[in-house]
């Protein structure tokens, strides 16, 4: 007799901008979400730093790897744009990316923008192992 047993994680999922968003820390009762490098990541668990009225509130409901590599909290740096980032700023990327997220937040998801055109369609140019300073060999 077979038996279906259900996932022990929830299924990783595609977030676009406008459904990463609702995940800001805002409401009470949501996960807290934040995406660096594509990589979406729950960081509920750091609640006293990510939650409504917490220092790097502003980091959640997006993906703020620029801001995360230049440890800014500026709007104009929370954004997915690595363009121009110095050489010691994408290794200060790299590292917090290892060190600090993946070893300590759970993975849910990836942003649409690393697989999809803006208007919603398959982007056939995508490889993985082209993208500039990112790899995917330890997430899943």
């Amino acid at each position: 007799q077979l038996r279906f047993r259900p996932p022990a994680e929830a299924p990783v999922r595609l977030f676009t901008e406008p459904e990463l968003a609702r995940y800001d820390g805002h409401q009470e009762g949501q996960p807290i979400y934040l995406a660096v490098k594509g990589v979406v990541f729950d960081v509920t668990s750091g609640k006293e730093f990510y939650g409504k009225g917490a220092p790097y509130n502003a980091l959640v409901g997006k993906d703020s790897t620029r801001g995360v590599a230049k440890m800014s909290l500026d709007p104009a740096d929370l954004t997915h744009d690595t363009t121009g980032l110095t050489e010691e700023e994408l290794k200060s990327l790299d590292d917090i990316f290892n060190n600090v997220y993946k070893a300590k937040y759970p993975i849910v998801g990836y942003t649409s923008r690393r697989i999809l055109n803006e208007d919603g369609s398959p982007n056939l140019d995508f490889k993985p192992e082209d993208q500039p300073h990112f790899s995917i060999k330890d997430e899943f």
